[in-house]
């Protein structure tokens, strides 16, 4: 029972591990384009604005257990199987990835207008703007962001378990539910609360120190 746990442990970290790095790494790239061509932006682009945000919107409104089952196709193109730990990483990340966009235009255009104002009197390009005020001035409300994420993906990650991706939602429903052992079901919701806290208490600290 230990090493099974265990396993299933180490796959839900591993999961929640990669969905958040590609995610993360995805995601910056509509967030600053959402960033830069906003209204009060500093490239304002009405057309791409509006279409990006559409896109972005959609994608957030699928339920994750329905996008899990959409993307099995896309899955299957990526990983070469739809069903396994690594395969379930495609859908958390395909997930997360307007979520976390979201989150990171909401962070960066939360950034003072007064500092932006400042950068320009001195001659800062838009690129300058940018990475030195926008993302300088954003990084700890983008860090909670992240938190918040990799909360849900442990969540997700769960869900996961349902339709073969392994990791402890996986342990909870074969052996905690169909097999009609709820130590299992116990063991595995103490695991996943664990887990959450360790991540908020690591993210607090950090937080803490950029801040």
């Amino acid at each position: 029972m230990l090493q099974i746990i265990l396993n299933a442990t180490r796959q839900t970290i591993y999961m929640v591990f990669f969905s958040t790095l590609f995610s993360v790494i995805l995601g910056f790239i509509p967030a600053v384009i959402l960033t830069l061509t906003a209204p009060d932006g500093l490239r304002p682009n009405k057309g791409v604005y509006e279409v990006l945000s559409l896109i972005v919107n959609i994608f957030r409104s699928f339920p994750f257990i329905i996008l899990l089952v959409l993307i099995i196709p896309f899955t299957r193109a990526v990983v070469g199987k739809s069903i396994g730990t690594t395969a379930a990483i495609v859908p958390l990340t395909v997930s997360a990835i307007p979520y976390i966009a979201r989150v990171f235009e909401t962070s960066l255009r939360e950034t003072d207008a007064g500092v932006i104002e400042a950068a320009r009197s001195f001659g800062a390009s838009d690129w300058q703007i940018l990475f030195r005020v926008y993302i300088k001035e954003s990084i700890p409300r983008m860090l909670n962001g992240v938190i918040l994420l990799i909360i849900s993906l442990v969540g997700y990650s769960a869900m996961a378990g349902t339709v073969g991706g392994g990791g402890v939602g996986d342990i909870a429903i074969r052996y905690g539910y169909q097999g009609y052992h709820s130590d299992y079901l116990f063991i595995c919701s103490v695991i996943l609360i664990i887990l959450v806290q360790a991540i908020q208490m690591v993210g607090n600290y950090i937080y803490k120190k950029i801040s």
